[in-house]
């Protein structure tokens, strides 16, 4: 799966779309990520796809100030926040509560990765749920 943690940003397919989000000025890359996941999850969502869609929430979040994780893996991110001080509206963060539910859903890909993986499922669900509340402005 190349993860090394249950965070968002510990993964190969996050960190990757996160360095693809510089040639962007606004959210497109980000509505984009959301969409696929949501289009892909009514038959099979590929594990790539989610995570790059759980990246995506990750910028929703963070333009609204609430930060998680923050380290190498995120950096990229944090500073193209810090350059973009742009606000998503209701219908972005409505998208990404959406896509979150897809990544959590039953025809997701990460989701069957993490429970048939060595024992993280319950963390990474965690750290999921905990990215869904920044992403709602729910603490």
């Amino acid at each position: 799966m190349g993860a090394w943690g249950v965070d968002t940003f510990d993964n190969d397919t996050a960190c990757d779309w996160a360095a693809s989000l510089e040639d962007y000025e606004d959210l497109s890359l980000v509505t984009s990520a959301l969409q696929t996941a949501i289009d892909e999850s009514e038959d099979y969502l590929n594990a790539d796809v989610a995570s790059a869609a759980l990246a995506a929430c990750e910028v929703i979040a963070r333009l609204h100030g609430r930060f998680g994780a923050r380290n190498s893996y995120t950096e990229s991110v944090d500073e193209w926040v810090r350059a973009h001080p742009l606000v998503p509206d209701d219908s972005i963060v409505a998208l990404a509560l959406e896509a979150i539910d897809a990544v959590l859903g039953k025809h997701s890909e990460l989701r069957q990765l993490w429970e048939e993986g060595d024992g993280n499922a319950a963390a990474w669900k965690q750290s999921v749920e905990s990215l869904r509340r920044r992403v709602a402005g729910e603490g």
